[in-house]
Order: C-alpha cells, then structure tokens, then sequence
C-alpha cells in the first residue's frame, strides 16, 4: 500500500494542511462526515465517516504515516464534544502505528504576562481554555504511556481564505471590500499574534513527516507581530481605501450577547483582546526554518479568495435569473 496521511475534518485547516501534504508529493485522504467537500484539493479522497465510528475509520487510517487532526466542534460544545473526539483519534492511531498531529490554539493557556511560548503553563480556568489544556494533558499522557506517536501545532487567531468565524475573519475582510465599518473586539492597538491557515497547514504537513517533531510542541510561525489595527490599515491599503474601525468594547459585547448567543462564547476569551497577546514561535524556526508568509501576501490572498467568492456568488445569482426568466 501506498503511504499516505489521513486529514481529519475538511474546513479550512484540514483543507491547507492537504494542500501542504500534496504539495510535498504526499498521498492525501480526508475524512468528515458527509463524504464531501467544495473546493477538494485534486489529488484527494474524502471518505464519509464518523470519529466514533471505529469500524470505518480503522479501515480508512490502515497504512497510514500520520493522521492530522483538524476536527473542531462549534464553541458552546467544545466542553461535552471535543475531548470525546480527540479520544477517538487517539485509539485511531493507536491502532494504525500512525503519527497523530493535533492542531491546538492559545486558549489553555489562559491570561499571561509576556509572550507565550511552549513551556508556558497550560492553566486557563475558562470553559474552553481548561478544555483545550485537559485534551493536551490526555494527549501528552498517552505519548508517555507509549499508546500514540505524536506532535502538536499550536496556532493564534486565524485568518486566511476559507476563515469565517474569526477576530479576523471573513466578516472583516468583507467589510473592507464594500467599505462598511470593520468592527473589532477590545483594544486593536495592542500587539496580537495571528496565524494565516495556510502556514498552519505547512506547519502541520511538517509536524507529520519530520521525526525531529516527535513528542513535541511547536507553535506555528507567524509574521512579525503587530496590532489588529495595522493589520486592517494594512489590508485596506491594498485595496486603496481607508478603513473606517469601530472598536467593541467587552460591556457592548456582553449586551449583544443576549440577542447573538453565538456571541456569548466570545467573552470569556475577551482578555485576548484587551492584553497583549503574542505568540513567539522561536522554537518552530530553531528547528525547521521560519515558514510564515510575509502579512503582505497573506493579506492579498485573503482578500482576492473572497473577491473571487463574491463574483462566483453574483455569478451563480444571475445564471439563476436568467434560467428562471426572473432577469427579464
């Protein structure tokens, strides 16, 4: 059998890290739930499958060299959900001698003074960041006990083509392409980390074929830090507009919160928002070679992936009309 690497979960950072894996001329299969995905990398497999369901994803990691876990549950069920599922990938790679790599974020380590890096201790007491520090504990645990081989790519906030749900998501971007006001949680002037997907799928295809990456921690490099601010002045000057911001502070958020739900998720995490929150990626350079793209680039990919989605969407509408007659 030809190896290959098992992506588990196909959103954003399950689809960069197969483009990264092909890219390095590796086999490539996914796994989610509905055996589909638009904009499958070519080269790929998805298969259908659950986590739990052990009988088909024994079959589908057998001659595996890694198995990438990019699965994650919506936010309000990370607590009941997310550690069920990592346990699952768990006893996969158990079972299939493969590489388990885990994409991880910041949340456990909860408030910090200073940049974090990989020895910082994993001691949030949030819902999602004590959830996020007791999956790696489990993780770490079953390392040692000579269950699983693994490693783990820690990210900060996303942004990148395909990031919706995100302090710099899709929405942001959005509004910098019609020229509405870009809103932004706490303070956008304080140094924040973030993370382009692209590099966390490069930086998990390196994880998963590297033996120098076992049993260790890495975080994801980023470009050199600066303020959500310039990241938004910055996009919008490729664009060539100006950027009207309106930041939101944590009281508005929480007022919000009881008409959005969704929001509600949100305020535990607000201090990333309103310290300095700096990842330092030093040890992943040390190691392999600083793989972050320059914010230059990143900003311009993201920004044309959704101007191509925005004519892609306008040009399905029309071909709608005009099959229905509704355009005359």
């Amino acid at each position: 059998m030809t190896p290959f690497h098992l992506v588990l979960g196909t959103g954003p950072l399950g689809l960069a890290t197969a483009r990264a894996l092909l890219a390095r001329g590796y086999a490539v299969r996914l796994v989610n739930r509905r055996g589909a995905v638009a904009g499958l990398p070519a080269g790929t497999s998805v298969i259908a499958a659950d986590l739990s369901d052990t009988t088909v994803m024994l079959a589908a990691a057998m001659g595996a060299t890694a198995i990438h876990f990019c699965v994650q549950p919506p936010y309000h069920r990370w607590p009941a959900e997310f550690p069920a599922l990592q346990g699952h990938a768990i006893r996969i790679a158990e079972a299939s001698g493969a590489r388990l790599v885990v994409a991880e974020n910041l949340y456990g380590y909860g408030p910090v003074e200073g940049p974090m890096t990989e020895s910082t201790p994993l001691v949030a007491r949030t819902r999602k960041g004590s959830t996020r520090a007791a999956m790696h504990h489990s993780l770490q645990a079953a390392y040692r006990n000579g269950q699983i081989d693994m490693a783990v790519a820690r990210g900060a906030d996303f942004f990148g083509p395909g990031v919706t749900q995100a302090a710099l998501g899709a929405e942001v971007f959005r509004a910098l392409l019609s020229g509405a006001t870009v809103r932004v949680l706490g303070n956008p002037d304080l140094p924040h980390s973030y993370t382009y997907v692209p590099d966390f799928g490069v930086a998990m295809a390196i994880l998963g074929t590297d033996p120098r990456a076992s049993g260790e921690v890495f975080h994801v490099p980023n470009a050199p830090v600066t303020t959500t601010r310039a990241m938004i002045d910055e996009a919008a000057a490729i664009l060539g507009n100006r950027p009207r911001l309106h930041a939101v502070p944590l009281w508005q958020l929480r007022l919000l919160s009881v008409a959005v739900p969704s929001l509600r998720e949100m305020i535990e995490l607000s201090y990333q928002a309103t310290r300095p929150f700096v990842a330092d990626p030093a040890k992943f350079v040390r190691t392999f070679g600083d793989i972050a793209t320059s914010r230059a680039q990143a900003l311009t990919e993201t920004l044309a992936s959704l101007n191509s989605a925005a004519h892609q969407d306008a040009a399905r509408s029309q071909a709608f009309l005009v099959a229905t007659g509704a355009s005359s």
